[in-house]
């Protein structure tokens, strides 16, 4: 039976990242270590950017215009005017 693919968490994805640029900031690593480090880090910045553009499509999809037109619509947050 085949695996279900893994859930991608943002958060703990960014967390990654983040830990990986510090590693590599420091410079105690070997070459080939920076490299696999800089490679996961480019995966990790693309899987990262598509889920934010996914959730901007989502947040865009849930605004769209009360009247059901077909257009989509930016998301603005509504001022607070206490």
């Amino acid at each position: 039976m085949p695996k279900k693919p893994k859930e991608f968490d943002f958060e703990t994805s960014l967390k990654e990242l983040e830990n990986l640029v510090e590693s590599m900031e420091e410079g105690d690593l070997a070459l080939e270590d920076s490299l696999k480090n800089f490679e996961r880090g480019i995966a990790l910045t693309r899987a990262c950017h598509k889920a934010l553009s996914d959730a901007e499509q989502k947040v865009k999809l849930l605004m769209k215009d009360q009247n059901n037109k077909d257009e989509l619509v930016d998301f603005e947050p509504e001022d607070d005017q206490d």
